[in-house]
């Protein structure tokens, strides 16, 4: 089966093309569409003149439209690599959310949206067979470049209804903060475990722009309450859990 079985419009998106090598999809992939109005995340996603398409797009009040089937590569990831593999595109299904996006009109998602947003991606992972940390944000996969779906969105609820992981670290947290342009073997092993979960992190000891850059990122999927680029010791508690269930 390649299509969700749940209620859906029908939309198709002009851009898309065959998955390349052979691959079939093991990342589920959520963004937010960034624009002003639905109708024009719908224009922008199925336009033949703009270089961009989806496999679904869930509106605020929960409806589901399907718009390239999932065996197929839709054009939503760009420029983006995740365990050192690039084309995200060619192994992953993309699900683009309504939403304005960072900015003034930056909201809450509504329950009928994310309960939508559930659904289709529980059943998008279980057909496929998509780990749970695969499950990533565009900001994950393209950090630096995109920060979307951003800190509003409940990746802990997605994880407590099976979509994804949520680090559990139940005792408080008093190490060390790392910033930029700490150096030495802490920032060293702070470096080996974002690339470890799938970040495209190289070796070094030195906490440069592009650290913070990655760091950011990790906190704006695994850490919404204070993002701001800086490893405090609640951030690398976090990131060790997330460690500790993907090594199982």
């Amino acid at each position: 089966m390649t299509s969700t079985a749940l209620p859906y419009e029908w939309m198709a998106a002009a851009n898309f093309n065959e998955r390349r090598g052979g691959q079939m999809p093991d990342i589920l992939l959520l963004h937010y569409t960034g624009t002003p109005t639905a109708e024009f995340a719908l224009e922008l996603l199925t336009s033949g003149e703009r270089e961009v398409s989806c496999h679904y797009l869930v509106h605020e009040d929960g409806r589901i439209v399907h718009m390239v089937d999932e065996d197929l590569r839709a054009w939503h990831a760009g420029v983006s690599s995740w365990e050192g593999r690039d084309d995200v595109n060619s192994r992953s299904i993309g699900i683009e959310i309504v939403n304005p996006g960072h900015g003034p009109d930056y909201r809450d998602f509504p329950e009928k949206q994310i309960e939508a947003v559930i659904a289709l991606s529980r059943d998008i992972v279980q057909r496929h067979q998509i780990a749970p940390r695969r499950v990533l944000a565009h900001s994950d996969v393209a950090p630096g470049r995109k920060i979307d779906p951003g800190e509003r969105f409940p990746w802990e609820r997605l994880a407590r209804a099976g979509v994804g992981l949520w680090p559990s670290v139940p005792e408080p947290c008093n190490g060390n903060c790392l910033t930029e342009g700490d150096s030495g073997p802490a920032v060293s092993a702070l470096r080996r475990n974002l690339a470890a979960y799938g970040y495209g992190v190289e070796p070094g000891e030195v906490y440069d722009s592009r650290l913070s850059t990655l760091v950011y990122s990790f906190q704006l999927h695994f850490r919404p309450e204070l993002c701001d680029g800086r490893a405090d010791s609640e951030t690398q508690a976090r990131l060790s859990a997330l460690l500790a269930v993907h090594a199982t």
